[in-house]
């Protein structure tokens, strides 16, 4: 019975009921799969896409875009997508509603989705419990008879079912205002065009072992936070936050770095931001999981990733007529020289056999699409040129270009419920859980990152200021006073 209820629960998501959205044409989107290259320099795909993504408007001009990384298979993508939707689309929010409310929103839908996945395999992990206790104790499941193989291959296929999990980033448009809503390690950049270029921004923290909050609360469970660090990776992922992943949420008694953990270590609360204005902005809102970022960096090293894909993305702004075109040649971009890195077989070649999913979502915010006017900058060394007020063009080499940069470091500031904000919460704005694992900075708030891992040799000093000064919020300002000055020389 188990069985044919799941099987009449996979047949309807076949189809679903979020085709019948209104979806936003002010976006674009553009992925492609992953791929493992041979030593003759062939890709192949090792697994079906886990990526999926959504950008819906709804009635009452509430835009909603999410962007979501699987692993272990794509069910969860799937039904996080659909999910969400549902919870954050029909009707919850409305224009009267303030940010408190719409953070509180966000941070209920979440929740929902995270026990709804997590009943939603409740028949396939009594059918488990079934099987193993049908298997002969303390026998390691290679050495048992040939009897036992129809319930050995029943259990893999029911293993697969509850297992795999899923990062999210979501971005809500309300009242002119974004909203971002993190679970590990995707991330959202707001770029900005003003009088000294383009100012890339990114809006979430990435949720990994590198992240000094999470460390932190993983110490406040009673972790070793070091050895953690030090591991690098959490049952195969970086992230430390996920959606679903029944087996490392109820079974970390059993991983050894984990098992004296108070509650669960990892959680699906997501890091919630917002809102930022976006009166008077013109620019894009870029929404990319972490294997396009994740492919670059092992490309050309990491620390700039951010910076290079803004400035492809304002490249084909200017070549392309459709957002979908300039996220899709993004992407393409990226696969190439991520491709192009291995085949080169040099110093670099060794971190590119392969890479992941890759997706990019792009909003556009007024900023000019298909406009080739301006001049056409042709680099003195063929290097990487990011956007200012003259693109790079996408046909260049992948060797450096020194660029001056202006770096404002992303604060990890205040904290609610598990969820940084760049304006103050209202104080009764409720709160899930207060439990130990649930949020490092009720106890511990205005703290910095330190410096991000830049390639120094390339830039000029990285001066670092107050995030908040004068109200301002934390990003990356990418200076055409050094571009300028290459310019002329290339005239003269």
């Amino acid at each position: 019975m188990a069985a044919v209820r799941r099987s009449l629960l996979q047949s309807e998501q076949l189809s679903s009921w979020t085709d019948d959205l209104p979806l936003c044409q002010l976006s674009g989107v553009g992925s492609a799969s992953n791929r493992s290259y041979t030593a003759d320099g062939k890709g192949t795909e090792t697994h079906p896409l886990e990526d999926s993504w959504l950008k819906f408007r709804s009635e009452n001009n509430c835009y909603l875009y999410g962007v979501f990384n699987g692993y272990d298979g794509n069910r969860i993508t799937n039904f996080v997508g659909e999910r969400l939707s549902a919870e954050l689309l029909l009707g919850q929010l409305n224009a009267d509603q303030d940010e408190a409310e719409v953070r509180r929103i966000l941070l209920q839908a979440f929740d929902v989705v995270e026990r709804s996945f997590l009943e939603s395999i409740d028949d396939a992990l009594a059918e488990k419990a079934s099987l193993q206790s049908q298997l002969p104790e303390g026998v390691p499941h290679h050495q048992l008879p040939p009897q036992y193989q129809k319930i050995l291959e029943r259990l893999k296929a029911v293993e697969k079912e509850i297992s795999g999990g899923a990062m999210a980033i979501v971005a809500v448009i309300l009242n002119n205002k974004l909203y971002i809503a993190n679970v590990g390690t995707n991330r959202a950049l707001l770029c900005k065009s003003t009088m000294d270029g383009l100012q890339v921004t990114q809006l979430n923290m990435d949720h990994t072992t590198e992240n000094e909050d999470e460390l932190f609360r993983f110490s406040q469970l009673g972790l070793d936070a070091a050895k953690i660090k030090q591991v690098g990776t959490i049952c195969g992922q970086e992230s430390t936050r996920r959606i679903g992943d029944y087996k490392v949420k109820y079974g970390y008694s059993d991983i050894e770095f984990l098992s004296a953990a108070k509650s669960k270590p990892i959680i699906a609360e997501p890091e919630i931001h917002g809102g930022h204005p976006l009166d008077g902005v013109t620019g894009f809102l870029v929404l990319m999981s972490e294997g396009l970022y994740k492919a670059l960096e092992a490309a050309h090293g990491p620390g700039q990733a951010n910076q290079e894909i803004a400035a492809m993305i304002a490249t084909e702004f200017a070549k392309q007529t459709s957002l979908d075109s300039v996220a899709q040649a993004v992407v393409d971009r990226v696969k190439r020289i991520h491709c192009d890195t291995y085949a080169s077989g040099g110093e670099r070649s060794k971190f590119c056999s392969r890479h992941e999913d890759m997706t990019v979502l792009v909003r556009n915010f007024g900023y000019p699409l298909g406009e080739m006017s301006q001049p056409t900058l042709t680099p003195t060394q063929g290097g990487r040129v990011y956007p200012v007020s003259v693109p790079y063009s996408s046909t260049q080499s992948t060797s450096k270009t020194s660029v001056t940069l202006s770096l404002v470091m992303p604060s990890q500031g205040q904290m609610v419920n598990g969820a940084h904000s760049s304006s103050t919460l209202d104080e009764a704005t409720p709160t899930l859980t207060n439990l130990p694992g649930a949020s490092p900075t009720f106890k511990k708030q205005n703290r910095y990152l330190k410096p991000c891992r830049c390639l120094k040799h390339l830039f000029h000093p990285v001066k670092v200021l107050n995030p908040f000064q004068n109200g301002n919020w934390p990003h990356t300002l990418l200076d055409c006073s050094s571009l300028h000055a290459m310019q002329s020389l290339a005239h003269s």
